[in-house]
């Protein structure tokens, strides 16, 4: 990442960088660039839209729906289809294709898309006739000045001939991206504004996009958007290659028009209901309900950490500091369909979002953020990585990663590292002389390690266990075993919580002598602070819809946030 303070009024680049090099080279490259006005569109032209539109004063997206659209519920939203014989690009000969998203319920302001062909950029028109409304009742002519809402990438990555949906972008800068066998789960968005502060949330939206029309032969889709908000504006470059894991290249360069209190980079959004490391207190048949499981991150130093989820009961923001991070990412571990027993949703099907930062971001942290959530139709779990330093008014940013959305989560791990297969969540007991097991009112956790650098460790091998515990427990047993069923190694630690109002930060890591040879896990004990006579139900603004961004919670909800440096 390379910080600019002074950039809105030259050219723009492939990368920003400072204003005496860009004045030292203009002359230099004079002819260049008049030459390049002749050249196909491409992200300098977004570049410098978003770089003009920081100037301007903000203006919000208004809305043009008619009242029968504006107040649809979402089962009728969902009846609106798109007809397969109306996609883009049907009869091109290419394996993209386009369908698109109508105007509905809070999707009240259209998009604009267009395509790139050759040099030439031609917007898609909205056409009712590309979709089929159902029973829906409604006058026809109230379609005629609406818009797409967003689009949908199809491509056969299931099965030649067959075109199923690999992307997606609806609302705010939200999108989705899956790959062979899996189907929707977390989500992305182009950036975080201020999340879970005492101020509203601020969320930028995509207002418009241009999509290149890919050839035949093109195993690729190169898609620019240009992103709107108060207080900052950007142009971003997504290359999307479909595969058995899909990659997406993001290239995002970010113009602040005002100052933010947290911008968050690559925020990914997620959902968390329960699993063995917090199990439900209703009756439930699945072991398990959540779109990602842990914060897994790779430290500039090389250190691997993995950071189990929770639903709190209050509102939970837990900061990693990571110095030019190497990755970082919301993940599913744990692919056997028995974990999750769900033949409707299929949680084992969906995948984990890991962002491969390019080049060097500096001086930061991996902010995770935990909001409270009865069910699992809202998304309760961000996670993003943020500059020590937050960006000025003025200043230019520009960021590169690349997003892996992926099934297979040891193939992101170092195979010379152990990690956590499973993390267990259950009441601490103690064996009594007569071999029965007694609860003693202790917390125990079990931590199952795997890996390959396990596997092939001999039966004499001597690893032990570096724990340590907060202030706000005492560790009462401390016991590493061999786990043949896994071919690694089963921790388990049993603490007494001294206030269950406060949080216990907990952490553990496997080593073979000096030498570490698991990540660490980092894990939380949330408060559990007893129930008081509530006022009113909870918010549902607390949480944050897949499809309906809401604010954050307000002050008074948000506990003291547990911090953790790896």
């Amino acid at each position: 990442m390379l910080p600019t303070a002074a950039l809105r009024r030259t050219k723009p680049f492939a990368r920003f960088v400072s204003v005496p090099f860009v004045l030292s080279c203009l002359m230099a490259l004079s002819s260049v660039l008049i030459a390049g006005r002749a050249q196909a569109f491409s992200l300098d032209d977004v570049t410098a839209r978003a770089r003009d539109l920081m100037d301007k004063p903000y203006v919000a997206p208004a809305s043009n729906l008619p009242p029968v659209f504006s107040n649809m519920q979402f089962a009728d939203y969902q009846k609106m289809q798109p007809l397969i014989d109306k996609f883009e690009w049907r009869d091109k000969g290419t394996p993209f294709k386009l369908s698109f998203y109508h105007q509905g319920m809070q999707f009240n302001a259209p998009v604009k898309i267009s395509e790139i062909v050759g040099g030439d950029v031609q917007e898609i028109k909205y056409d009712a006739s590309r979709f089929d409304f159902g029973d829906l009742k409604f006058d026809k002519d109230a379609t005629a000045k609406l818009g797409y809402a967003g689009f949908r990438v199809m491509y056969p990555i299931n099965q030649d001939g067959k075109d199923d949906e690999i992307m997606s972008f609806l609302g705010a800068s939200y999108f989705r991206v899956i790959g062979k066998g899996q189907v929707y789960g977390l989500s992305s968005r182009g950036l975080a504004i201020d999340t879970a502060l005492p101020a509203p949330e601020e969320f930028p939206d995509f207002r418009e996009f241009w999509i290149q029309r890919p050839n035949p032969q093109d195993k690729q889709l190169v898609i620019y958007a240009l992103l709107d908000s108060p207080r900052v504006t950007g142009a971003y470059q997504f290359i999307l290659t479909p595969g058995k894991d899909a990659v997406l290249d993001v290239q995002a360069n970010v113009f602040m028009r005002g100052d933010v209190n947290t911008l968050g980079i690559a925020p990914l959004t997620s959902m968390f209901l329960f699993g063995p490391n917090q199990q439900s207190e209703k009756r439930n048949f699945r072991p398990a309900i959540h779109d990602s499981n842990g914060l897994a991150i790779h430290t500039g130093s090389g250190e691997w950490l993995w950071r189990p989820l929770n639903n709190p009961r209050n509102l939970s923001i837990s900061t990693f500091q990571v110095e030019n991070p190497l990755g970082f990412g919301l993940l599913q571990r744990g692919r056997e369909f028995s974990r999750f027993e769900d033949l409707k949703d299929r949680y084992d099907q969906r995948p984990s979002a890991w962002i491969e930062p390019q080049g060097k971001w500096g001086k930061g942290k991996v902010e995770l953020v935990e909001i409270p959530t009865p069910d699992e139709t809202n998304d309760n779990i961000v996670a993003f990585w943020t500059p020590d330093v937050q960006p000025k008014k003025g200043q230019a940013m520009q960021y590169a990663y690349r997003m892996h959305w992926t099934t297979d989560e040891a193939a992101l791990h170092g195979q010379d590292n152990a990690w956590v297969r499973q993390t267990f969540n259950t009441a601490g007991e103690l064996m009594q002389p007569n071999l029965i097991r007694k609860l003693d009112g202790s917390t125990a956790l079990l931590v199952d390690f795997e890996g390959p650098v396990l596997a092939k460790l001999p039966a004499d091998a001597a690893v032990t266990a570096q724990v340590s515990v907060g202030d706000n427990a005492e560790l009462l047993e401390n016991v590493l075993q061999r786990n043949t069923a896994i071919n690694g190694w089963r921790l388990t630690l049993r603490v007494k919580v001294k206030n269950p109002d406060q949080p216990v930060e907990m952490r553990a890591a496997l080593r073979q002598g000096d030498k570490p040879i698991s990540e660490t896990w980092s894990y939380q004990i949330p408060s559990n602070p007893a129930p008081v006579a509530a006022v009113a139900p909870a918010s549902a603004a607390a949480t944050v819809p897949p499809t309906a961004p809401g604010p954050a919670p307000a002050a008074a909800a948000v506990p003291a946030a547990p911090k953790t440096t790896p």
